[in-house]
């Protein structure tokens, strides 16, 4: 089947928070922006019950209404939101192509914000009990089918004992299975008090998921004491898991730098290896994972999507020109060097007139132009012919080596 090609300036994968800002900061730039998310928008945020930690909402907010704001500013600025899976994506040309089942997106930027997925116990029989057979995710979502029923959460960070409690709002008991010793959680400090003092929670210390058993739906969550290695039958009506959470990396794996856990590598720009493509918020390497991180690195995401096209379009319109010979001058103007050689560069070039351009690349300002066009330094100089790099020339320093340069520029041109 031929799939319909539609033309964009940016291309955002993930709908989560840090790919609505990053469409935020791209719709208010007027760039043409699409957002693709196989689900819902808001990404794991919707997960949480309350946010009380997102600067501007002292009450608290849930990660649903905040996620919805976000959309809604998003979609104020213009951005498309297409709720579609991407199957293939390919990146290293100028033009990216971001494959769906029946359109194929294309543009100079993309901006991967695909976040992550649960992380599961790999306990025996968990694949049959998933979603909606008994094993949950999201408190927020499916804490009210269990209203005076009793359920397990398995983990001990902040998600598993704010969502435990959440849970006791509907649940007659949760039991909270934690691998660590009596006491020892890895919650926050508040939610630990909080949670130690809730009647309604139980805590089985010192112990792991090794089987969930069940017919249509799970009846049984077996825990083993990782001490003793005995295994522990618990009744439940549900189980939450919230054991952290894994990058949603497999379109990239062979594209883009990824650490050993398969995170994507970003510099503070959130740039990857691939000129054009930048990645954001809990799919990139980092140390904190946090709506507020998210919307950090996706502003910066957006606003270096719009750095990126005015680059290329400075590139192609005013560099790269094929009706006559340039000259593009590398150089620092916070550097006495850089100035200086500016001059005898200017006084070389006198005779010449018109014929030749004067390109002025700021190092200093804008290191990512020059480095696109292979100049690593300042002063350095390159020769365009003919829309075209031809020679790049690092420490020229005296008038007849300038001059030299441009015997060649115009022989080549010629």
């Amino acid at each position: 089947m031929d799939k319909k090609a539609e033309q964009y300036d940016v291309i955002i994968i993930g709908g989560g928070a840090a790919g609505l800002t990053a469409a935020i900061y791209a719709g208010r730039a007027r760039l043409n922006t699409i957002l693709l998310e196989q689900q819902l928008c808001g990404g794991l945020a919707t997960y949480t019950n309350e946010i009380e930690n997102y600067p501007g909402f002292p009450e608290g907010e849930t990660g649903t209404g905040l996620m919805r704001l976000f959309e809604r500013q998003a979609k104020r600025f213009g951005v498309k939101i297409k709720l579609a899976q991407v199957t293939a994506v390919d990146l290293l040309g100028e033009t990216k192509r971001v494959e769906t089942f029946r359109v194929v997106y294309e543009a100079p930027v993309v901006v991967v914000a695909t976040g992550g997925k649960p992380r599961l116990t790999g306990a025996k029989g968990e694949d049959n009990f998933l979603f909606d057979k008994g094993i949950s995710f999201c408190a927020t979502c499916d804490a009210a089918f269990y209203t005076d029923k009793e359920v397990m959460v398995i983990g001990s960070g902040d998600a598993a004992i704010e969502e435990a409690m959440f849970l006791t709002k509907f649940a007659r008991k949760v039991r909270i299975s934690v691998i660590h010793d009596v006491g020892i959680v890895d919650a926050n400090k508040v939610a630990q008090q909080q949670a130690f003092k809730n009647p309604k929670l139980e805590f089985i210390w010192n112990t792991m998921v090794d089987e969930f058993v069940g017919d249509d739906r799970l009846h049984t969550v077996v825990l083993k004491d990782v001490r003793t290695g005995e295994r522990l039958p618990v009744p439940v009506d549900g189980c939450f898991l919230f054991i952290g959470y894994l990058p949603q990396t497999q379109l990239f794996k062979g594209i883009m730098n990824l650490n050993e856990r398969g995170y994507i590598i970003t510099n503070e720009d959130m740039e990857t290896n691939i000129p054009g493509v930048l990645a954001c918020g809990d799919v990139r390497a980092k140390t904190l994972r946090q709506v507020s991180t998210a919307v950090g690195d996706g502003a910066i995401a957006g606003f270096m999507a719009e750095r990126y096209l005015a680059d290329n379009e400075f590139l192609h319109k005013e560099v790269l020109q094929s009706d006559r010979p340039g000259l593009v001058y590398c150089w620092d103007p916070t550097s006495a060097e850089c100035r200086e050689f500016m001059g005898v560069l200017e006084n070389r070039l006198e005779p010449y007139g018109s014929a030749i351009r004067l390109i002025r690349v700021d190092f200093y300002k804008n290191a990512r132009l020059a480095q696109r066009l292979g100049l690593n330094s300042a002063p350095s100089l390159a020769t365009i012919v003919d829309g075209t790099i031809a020679r790049r020339a690092d420490g020229l320093r005296t008038a007849a080596e300038i001059d030299q340069l441009l015997s060649e520029l115009t022989s080549a041109a010629s």
